[in-house]
């Protein structure tokens, strides 16, 4: 196991954020963090990052509870919305990182033909669309060693064949040895893209598996994500 949060709650005043969530996440696997807007997952991923204390509960990796000070070296955050040095030009940060991470000379291209962002390479970040600009981050998170990447709605801004090429390049992180920790919002895309899911509902985990056995879990043999979240929530 490469990740296991145990009973995480926050509280923002008398909003209860998260109510002791736990979910665990496995080596060279996609999981999706699934659930609709305001359920808690944007602050469900700054938790397990360590950018905000928790009220109660642990975080572990690889069986050791680290503290958020230690997480950086294990798991590397990309936050949704994010416009990082928006003087600069794409080709600019995606050298930056390529040289702040030792990855091998090219890299930074290469994701660049893979996520076509080859026009953009002499734009700068403050001129780009959602889109291209979501495109960017992924190249940079992609850009990181960390065993365990989050990305927050990593589809948000792209269209259908985006959304697809997207999904296609992120199907082989695992393969090179990464894990991915995806927020998605949009069902389908979890569906397409993720081995296991964690529905959060309201804070709270409501159920934690693949599609197959959330499906037995509630009795929706033929239920797709949608049918099965009702169930659960």
């Amino acid at each position: 196991m490469l990740l296991k949060a145990d009973g995480i709650s926050k509280r923002f005043g008398r909003n209860l954020a998260l109510q002791d969530a736990s979910f665990s996440i496995g080596t060279n696997e996609i999981v999706g963090l699934i659930g609709p807007n305001g359920s808690g997952k944007t602050t469900l991923f700054e938790c397990v990052a360590g950018l905000i204390p928790v009220d109660s509960g642990r975080v572990e990796v690889e069986g050791r509870a680290l503290t958020p000070s230690h997480r950086k070296q294990q798991l590397f955050y990309l936050p949704d919305g994010i416009r990082p040095w928006p003087d600069q030009s794409v080709g600019w940060l995606l050298s930056f990182f390529e040289a702040l991470y030792d990855r091998s000379k090219g890299a930074g291209a290469a994701l660049a033909s893979s996520l076509k962002l080859e026009e953009f390479l002499k734009s700068r970040v403050a001129s780009l669309s959602k889109g291209e600009l979501k495109r960017t981050l992924l190249a940079l998170g992609l850009l990181t060693p960390h065993p365990l990447l989050l990305l927050d709605e990593p589809f948000d801004g792209l269209d259908f064949r985006q959304t697809r090429d997207v999904m296609e390049l992120l199907r082989t992180v695992p393969v090179q040895g990464r894990t991915l920790f995806l927020s998605i919002h949009q069902l389908t895309d979890a569906s397409r893209v993720c081995d296991r899911l964690v529905l959060l509902s309201k804070g709270r985990v409501v159920g934690e598996g693949t599609v197959t056995g959330l499906q037995a879990k509630t009795g929706l043999a033929e239920g797709g994500l949608e049918e099965i979240f009702l169930a659960l929530t």
